[in-house]
Formats: structure tokens, sequence, C-alpha cells
């Protein structure tokens, strides 16, 4: 895939779609379409109000911030390399061009880290006299009410009823109010945010801001631990789980939008704008694993508050990104969702669930600060009385029903994965009892372990089938037991894994493309494969030898991101498309995974 990826269209309003590129800072993010127009935006902050909503509202009713070339023929988009900012060049049809530098300021400054609510729109011509129109279209309240008008000389206030955004601009903004058209002979600059006026000048804040943000991402990216091989790939999958943090609590989201639905109107469609602990782990653990450890300390103070909230008592298996445990699920019917296909949600049920693998997930995320002598605040013994609580649940819960990580509102089951996860915690505690000199407590919970391994190991055993199965006692295939070898509780090259490996491939496959489970769920049987699983898979395939294979399906799902090398959560197996929420931090993670599991090492070339 190259770094700059082409799009063709002749319509004044694109159809929604998932060839989107994300800018960010970790407080707000914005997702851009590929003629430079942001079609989704919460403030102030990720689960917040989408004051651009046209993602999930086509059409003339969506919101939007759209920089429209008169006479459209092409665009062609990309990153700056190693960077959060995405630069659109258009192209009409007289062969003007104009670029468009799209990105959310994030650099330090005074000793912290400066990541205001604000999105910065840098518009120059290119090549001849771009003629464009700027339509600024925020709404409020979940695009219900729209925002009453103040103007100043070089200022725009849209102003509702809890919020008031501020755009400031150096463009015309008689032209911005009216949407006239008019040839942008010269830079402009759009700076929208908090309703704050500028220390400086337009033109130099935003030159400043985009040198600064380009500077600050860099730098990150040049200190990240890479693989010799999909170099760019990981990057860009680094650069988008950073992006995820939600800095100011670290809370990791799961995804950016809500109800992009996991297949064509499938109404399996959720809001993922929260933090799921599980999935916090995963991308906590695929930044270690490229050296990027300051967001594993930003998500550890956020999980102490969660433990500390909770004291001995229940974990959810998500909560908002400011510790918000209830999340009540609404459907938003003025809505006409992802290209017309509604359900829009609000809130997430699965905050009620129990989802017993949560207090594994807590124990595996937080391993690392009790052996890593890196950072800043290491973890130590009143750390680990704390991990101790959570690891207690998860003796409490080890071996009772529970809704699965897949999270099935309608049936409840002891599940493979959710013991393996009791056990993980188990074994994990009695590493760090014995980092910590605590021989006692490193017995205590390696009894645990123990007692748990064994029982795992038989009842989630089918023997005529040859496989371990989803649930203790049952019989049905289930893509999360991979992650058995993948924990440590079993040798990839154990004959169960194999056999187990080789029945999925032949029940859940559809070419590389893995699906999550065989038996059908509270919708039916799912059309999409999960991206995750796939990597999973990949994983599983590199492990047991057969690295060729992991290699093949590895590219055949670089294949399938989109033209800037995101993912969203779902790719149907026959046409590739993207479907589920977007960006997916869980397939992000995976990009990561693979190629840090199979690239050639370093030493084989230097």
């Amino acid at each position: 895939m190259t770094s700059k990826a082409p799009h063709v269209g002749a319509t004044a309003m694109a159809a929604p779609s998932l060839a989107l590129g994300m800018i960010g800072n970790c407080t707000i993010s914005a997702l851009v379409d590929a003629r430079a127009c942001i079609v989704w935006s919460c403030m102030p902050r990720f689960d917040g109000d989408p004051v651009f909503n046209a993602l999930v509202q086509p059409g003339p009713d969506g919101s939007r911030f759209a920089i429209e070339l008169e006479d459209f023929a092409r665009s062609e988009q990309w990153y700056e390399p190693n960077t959060a900012v995405l630069r659109t060049h258009l192209t009409d049809v007289h062969g003007n061009c104009l670029e468009v530098t799209d990105f959310c300021p994030r650099f330090f400054a005074r000793s912290r880290a400066f990541r205001p609510v604000m999105l910065v729109r840098r518009v120059r011509p290119v090549r001849g006299a771009p003629r464009i129109r700027v339509l600024v279209q925020p709404r409020y309240d979940w695009g219900m009410a729209q925002p009453a008008l103040t103007r100043g000389s070089n200022h725009i206030r849209y102003v509702g009823g809890d919020f008031t955004l501020r755009l400031n601009t150096d463009a015309p903004v008689a032209y911005v109010l009216s949407g006239e058209p008019f040839v942008a002979g010269r830079e402009y600059n759009f700076l929208l945010g908090a309703d704050e006026t500028l220390s400086g000048g337009i033109g130099d804040t935003a030159r400043h801001y985009e040198q600064e943000t380009v500077s600050y991402w860099k730098h990150w990216t040049q200190r990240l631990h890479l693989p010799l091989q999909w170099q760019e790939a990981v990057i860009r999958s680094a650069i988008t789980l950073k992006m995820s943090l939600f800095e100011d609590t670290g809370a990791i989201v799961a995804a950016m939008t809500t109800s992009i639905p996991e297949s064509a109107h499938s109404g399996r469609n959720w809001d993922y704008r929260y933090c799921w602990l599980r999935d916090a782990f995963f991308v906590v653990r695929a930044l270690n694993s490229l050296s990027e450890v300051g967001t594993m300390e930003d998500y550890l103070r956020w999980l102490g508050n969660i433990v500390a909230k909770t004291g001995s008592g229940h974990i959810q298996p998500l909560y908002g990104i400011g510790l918000e445990h209830e999340l009540p699920e609404s459907v938003l019917p003025h809505l006409a969702g992802y290209r017309g296909m509604g359900p829009v949600r609000v809130g997430n049920q699965a905050a009620e669930h129990f989802q017993h693998d949560v207090y594994g997930n807590i124990v595996l995320g937080a391993a690392q600060s009790f052996h890593d002598r890196r950072l800043l605040h290491p973890a130590g013994a009143a750390e680990f009385e704390r991990l101790e609580r959570v690891g207690e649940l998860a003796v409490q819960v080890y071996g009772k029903p529970d809704a699965g990580m897949w999270e099935l509102r309608t049936r409840a089951r002891i599940h493979t994965s959710s013991a393996l996860m009791s056990w993980a915690a188990c074994d994990r505690l009695a590493k760090i009892a014995r980092a910590l000199q605590l021989p006692e407590r490193a017995h205590y919970w390696q009894q645990h372990a123990q007692r748990m391994h064994g029982e795992i190991l038989e009842r989630s055993w089918h023997a005529k089938r040859q496989v371990f199965a989803e649930s203790f006692d049952g019989s049905e295939l289930d893509a999360s037991v991979l992650l058995m070898a993948e924990v440590g509780l079993i040798h990839p090259t154990d004959p169960r894994f194999v056999s187990t490996l080789d029945a999925m491939e032949h029940t859940l496959c559809d070419g590389p493309f893995m699906r999550r489970y065989e038996a059908a769920d509270d919708f039916g049987k799912p059309e999409t494969a999960f991206n995750i699983c796939t990597f999973w898979r990949i994983d599983a395939l590199a492990r047991t030898g057969r690295r060729e294979q992991a290699q093949e399906i590895f590219e055949a799902m670089l294949a399938v991101r989109n033209p800037l090398g995101l993912l969203s959560e779902d790719t149907h197996a026959a046409t590739g498309e993207m479907w589920g929420n977007f960006p997916q931090t869980y397939s992000m993670v995976g990009i990561i995974n693979a190629a840090m599991r199979l690239s050639a090492p370093w030493d084989s070339v230097i």
C-alpha cells in the first residue's frame, strides 16, 4: 500500500464510507473523508456530542465541516509521514489543485501537554486558482439543535445551550457564513475550538501549531522499537492507538464511533466510545511491545481509580472515560444511521453485564508495571495489595456463567475465555509476588492457578470433536480459545491446541478471514469476519510453526485496510469491505502484534 491513495468522485456530497482519516490529540478526534470533509467529531471529548455527525446522518441533514472544491475531479490523501497530520489534495476538472491540512494540536509547552479542544484546517492553493466553498455546520444535542451564530471581524461563534464553539479564521467571514464560493488565491486557516480568543495571529498560530504538532509526532515515533518489516503499517497503527487514549484520565476508547453496523442492515449497531478493560489491555500490551510505555502509565492511572472506586465489589467490563459506571443505552430515531442503516445508539448496555474475564484483563494490563524499571512510577507493594483484591474477585467468579467476551445479551455459560482470564490473573499475581519477594503470596496464587489450569483443560475439551470448546462441557467453536496459547495456559504445539486451530480453520474461516463463533447469537449468525480473530489466527499459526501461511493471511489483512492504513472492527469476506466501528483499536493492535511476531530480525540485514 502506497502512502498516497487516489480517490475519484463527481458529486458534491460523497456517500458515507469508512475510507476515512483520523486526526486527534488525546482530547478530541475527528474523521475526515477522502474529499477533506469532517464527517464525525465529538466534543468536548471522545464520548461527547457529535457536533459533526454526517457519518451517521447522510445527506443534507447531517452536520459537517466541508472544504468543497468547485468542479471537483479527484483527490489524493496521505498522512505526513510518522505523524497524525493529514493532507488532502483536491483537483478540479481544469487542473487547479488545493491542499487541505488537518490536525488537532498536540505538543509540549510550559512543561505540560498542550492538547486543546481544537480542530485546525489549513488550506492553500497548490496549482492555479481553485474555487472553494467552506461549509461549517455544527449541530448540538445529537443533531437536534442548530446553534445561534454571532460573528466578529475574524471569527464566528456557534452558540448552544451548554456548549459554544468559536471558529477563528483569516478567510472572508461573509463567505463562510453564506457558503458562497470564492477563489482561494492564498493560504487560509481555520481554527475551530473552545470559545476563546487567540493570543496570536490566526495564520501565525496555525503555522506554529502545525510545526509543533508535526515535531511532536515525529519525535514520539522515533522512540518506537519497530520490527524490520511492515514498519509503515506498525507506525500508523501505533499513532492511531495513541490517539485513542483520553489522556486527561488515562482511559482508552475501543473506537471513535457509534453505530457503524457490523454488517449491512444487521442491527448490530453499538456505541464503542468507552473504555473496555479487555480492549485497553490489548492496546497497552501492543504499545509496550514497541517500547511505548507512557500509554500504559496513563492507563494504569485510570485503572487504579476503577479498582479504588469499586473496592472489593463487582467490576464492570467497561466504563465511561471519566470513570462513569452508568452508560444507559438508548436509540436516537431522528438519526438515519450509517448509509441509512440505523439504529443509532448512545450508551452501551454491556456496562450492566457480568463478564468474568475482566479481572484477568486488569491484572494482565498492570503486570508489566511491576517488572519494568523504565517507568516513572513503577508499581510496588501498595499496588500489589490493591491488585490482589482483583485477583480474589477472579477466584470468586471462576467457573460461574457469564455473558462472555462477546457480550451475549440473552445467554450465559461458563465461557472458556473467562475461566482462562481468571487463571491468567492468578498466574501473573504469583509472578508479581515472586518479583516482590513475597513467597507466601506467590504460593497462594500459584495454588489457585494450578487448580484452574487442570480444570480448564479438562472441562473445555470436547473429545469427539477434538477441540477446546467455547464453554465448559460445551461443543461449539469460538475463536477466543486461541488466547490459551497467547496468555500461556498451553503450549502452542500441544496436539489439542493444534487440532482446535485446524477445526477453526475449517469451520470459522472464509479464506483468510475468521468469524468469532459458529453458533447463532441474539441476531442470528454473524455475516462478517471479526478482525481481531483473524489476527489471533495469525498468531496461533506462527506459534505452531506455520509462519508462511500466517504471513499470507497477514498480507491479506493489510490489503483490506482503508487507503490510509486504518481498520474497522469487521471485514466482509467476499467484498473486503470494512464494517463496524472505526477505527477499531482491537484491529490496529492486531497489525502490531502480527508484524512483531512475523518480521525477520534486524540482525538479518545489519
